[in-house]
């Protein structure tokens, strides 16, 4: 079973975390016994619930991404308004 990574676990509900931890642990049952056919599939419902999580870490960052754009553009203002 394939774990996603540590931001998107942090970015997942509390009832998304506990949904997680139960298909992983099946998951995991499931290859101890050999069973790579039942995991894949329990793996594509582990894939298909982090995507919420997903789409949250990429916004939040878009919204880095235009918060130093941001202060970018303020320091070349700044630094255009010393010149004059």
């Amino acid at each position: 079973m394939r774990h996603c990574s540590v931001q998107v676990r942090g970015l997942l509900t509390r009832e998304e975390l506990d949904r997680y931890n139960a298909l992983m642990e099946v998951g995991s049952y499931l290859e101890s016994q050999t069973r790579y056919d039942l995991a894949y599939t329990v793996q594509q419902e582990v894939d298909l619930l982090i995507q919420p999580a997903i789409e949250r870490l990429k916004d939040k960052s878009r919204a880095r991404d235009k918060m130093t754009e941001e202060y970018l553009a303020s320091l070349r203002n700044d630094s255009a308004e010393d010149e004059s």
